[in-house]
């Protein structure tokens, strides 16, 4: 009888262990592997960020005192990643996901800014079907720039001259249509405009230390939505770019919504064609370039 029960327990313990690494993993299945096709589709999906509403209460999470994480690690999130490598490279998420068809990971992340002081952050995973990552983001700008600076500016060569950076700033309107965010709703023009960059920069910078894409939008429309379609745009334009052959990692995209105007005295707050066109200077990519030559 004792032998019986003995033999239940550790079947009931090891039934709990099964059920507590489904918990965490979202039943992904450990080593499976991730075939070209999936792999394009997650790259291929480029979902928006999520809104202000979807960001879970830190107070919720079940492991509140987060982690410092490794940024080197961090800057290799990619889309098409399985669960199994992102996992090696941040964790495990630290709020309680779900048991089955988790599409979602959440981290609290601690970043450092100055000797002892660090900024408390929040970091999003988001999965498809397979599962397979189609997108990772950090809460606020602030943290995406203290996760991912600007390259340090290193030692030039004699035979290099340092640049004064270089600024462009695009017409959204020019670039993308109406509302549009995504590679496939660029402009024809748009498209031709990026890629004539792209070539003036790779012809005038023999030596690029980074590239900076920030978009911006007017005042119409909601916080939450104006910084989706900034990043968004940033992401898209940004995207082009390293399609050209600009290196990766020297070319960040930032979304700063609606709040660097370059115009502030249209009247108005319904949106009208007289207060669109009045806002159209603050519809908006920019494009800063340092280097040298």
């Amino acid at each position: 009888m004792n032998k019986h029960f003995e033999r239940g327990a550790r079947a009931g313990i090891a039934i709990a262990a099964l059920a507590a690494l489904a918990v965490l993993g979202g039943c992904a299945s450990p080593g499976q592997p991730i075939t070209p096709e999936a792999q394009a589709r997650a790259v291929a999906a480029r979902p928006a960020a999520p809104t202000a509403e979807e960001w879970p209460d830190p107070g919720a999470a079940k492991w509140k005192q987060g982690t410092f994480p490794n940024l080197d690690n961090v800057r290799k999130m990619a889309p098409g990643m399985g669960k199994d490598q992102v996992r090696e490279l941040l964790g495990w998420p630290h709020f309680s996901e779900g048991l089955w068809g988790v599409k979602e990971w959440n981290y609290i992340f601690h970043l450092r800014t100055t000797g002892s002081e660090y900024k408390t952050c929040q970091y999003m995973v988001r999965y498809d079907d397979t599962p397979l990552v189609i997108g990772a983001w950090w809460k606020t700008v602030e943290c995406s720039a203290l996760a991912n600076p600007p390259a340090i500016t290193p030692i030039i060569p004699a035979q290099t001259t340092l640049m004064p950076p270089q600024k462009v700033s695009l017409s959204a309107d020019g670039l993308f249509r109406f509302d549009g965010s995504r590679p496939d709703d660029l402009l024809p023009e748009g498209r031709e405009r990026i890629a004539r960059l792209a070539s003036e920069i790779r012809a005038n910078f023999k030596v690029l230390h980074y590239i900076t894409v920030t978009g911006h939008t007017d005042r119409l429309g909601t916080d939450a939505y104006n910084q989706t379609l900034s990043q968004a745009r940033a992401d898209t334009v940004r995207g082009l770019l390293l399609d050209s052959g600009l290196d990766r990692a020297k070319v960040r995209a930032v979304g700063m919504g609606k709040r660097q105007p370059l115009v502030t005295d249209c009247e108005g707050t319904r949106a009208t064609p007289e207060l669109v066109k009045c806002l159209q200077p603050n519809r908006r990519v920019e494009i800063e370039v340092v280097g040298g030559n």
